[in-house]
């Protein structure tokens, strides 16, 4: 059995390798029809036997009208449905599963790509310490994700888990903290110093940022010293990226690359500032969710200043960025969930917010985290007891 699944685990290694380097198959012949498309998938794909897992169609393609194409999804589990592909895995589907989605448009086949699908058992993780710190802007303020990831990290067969953060709003379970505050960025976790705190006010300073010699300095072992009694994290999740990109010009490719290189070196000091202070902790990037599916959400929060389509290039093209920077980094302890998949762009928005989902689809957040989690912790990747 050890041999088997070892096996399994090697070809589901080479096939993320591959779709690494080449998120969208194609043909030469659909090169042109699928270049607008830019059908994206991670290398991975997590999902628990017994929960289900969902891959909505517009949240891998660019286009504002996915109506038009008709998706086919290839996996020896789940079934296509006029907006997603869903699966509930059983017991039995345990281990490494190749996925391939193809879009077609009419009787053509217009683009392809491939990804691997892991299925994690019930039990995996039983019984291990496991310690979450999370940190992100507004969605990781609202509490309804890390509320739901506690939620499911209860019920039996799962880790010993622990939240550590000094934020602990008032909607927050028993047990629930994480460091999440509405519109910041990853460059303001590395650099904010507010000299007088207000949460009344909403003015936070970054917990990561102190005074040494009277300037602000990022210090992760200070903060892990002082805020969480030396407790070091086991996994460091990163919900970042709306707030650093919404506001660059969609019209310029350019101009988003530039921003989200900037964003990227940002990420990267506080990354490496989190690998010097724990060294032993994995570090997990979220990957941006998607935009409501509804021109009136964004034209309820930004009256005409921001649109649907606008952010989605530059979230799609984040999404890219993010699996290129990301993916495939487990030997640095740095690994990528893929949260814009799960995301319903319709269910799981109000009718009037651009970006911020409703109960359900922070829900589909905190599902999408614990099945990357339990999958995680099945390989093997997180400390034992």
């Amino acid at each position: 059995m050890r041999a088997m699944r070892a096996r399994r685990l090697v070809v589901a290694a080479s096939l993320a390798a591959m779709i690494v380097a080449a998120p969208a198959r194609i043909t030469r012949g659909q090169e042109r029809a699928s270049a607008g498309l830019q059908l994206t998938l991670p290398p991975a794909v997590h999902a628990v036997a017994g929960e289900p897992l969902t891959i909505f169609y517009d949240n891998v393609v660019l286009t504002e009208a996915p109506e038009r194409y008709r998706f086919e999804t290839v996996c020896p589990i789940g079934a296509d449905g006029d907006r997603c592909w869903t699966a509930t895995p059983t017991d039995a589907d345990r281990g490494m599963h190749r996925l391939r989605l193809r879009v077609h448009e009419g009787d053509r086949l217009v683009a392809e790509a491939e990804t691997t699908l892991h299925v994690a058992g019930r039990d995996a993780g039983q019984g291990r310490p496991l310690t979450l710190l999370i940190v992100g802007d507004s969605l990781t303020h609202a509490t309804l994700y890390p509320n739901e990831l506690a939620r499911l990290l209860s019920r039996p067969g799962n880790p010993r888990w622990r939240m550590l953060g000094t934020h602990r709003p008032a909607q927050a379970a028993e047990g629930v903290a994480h460091e999440g505050y509405g519109g910041w960025t990853w460059e303001r976790f590395v650099r904010h110093h507010e000299p007088a705190p207000d949460p009344a006010a909403r003015k936070w300073s970054s917990p990561f940022v102190f005074l040494a010699d009277g300037q602000p300095q990022l210090d992760v072992r200070r903060y892990l010293a002082e805020k969480t009694a030396g407790d070091a994290p086991d996994v460091v999740l990163f919900m970042l990226g709306i707030n650093d990109c919404f506001h660059v010009d969609p019209e310029s490719r350019t101009a988003v690359d530039e921003r989200i290189d900037r964003v990227f070196e940002q990420a990267e000091t506080l990354l490496a500032a989190f690998r010097e202070a724990a060294p032993q902790a994995d570090l997990a990037i979220c990957t941006t969710t998607p935009p409501n599916a509804r021109e009136s959400g964004f034209e309820a929060n930004y009256k005409g200043r921001y649109h649907r389509w606008g952010w989605k290039r530059i979230q799609h093209r984040l999404v890219q960025r993010q699996i290129t920077a990301f993916a495939a980094q487990e030997a640095r302890r740095r690994f990528l969930v893929p949260t814009n998949l799960a995301v319903d762009p319709v269910d799981g928005y109000p009718v009037d917010n651009g970006v911020h989902p409703n109960a359900h689809g922070y829900r589909q957040i905190g599902g999408a985290i614990y099945a990357w989690l339990k999958g995680h912790l099945e390989s093997g990747d997180t400390k034992q007891p």
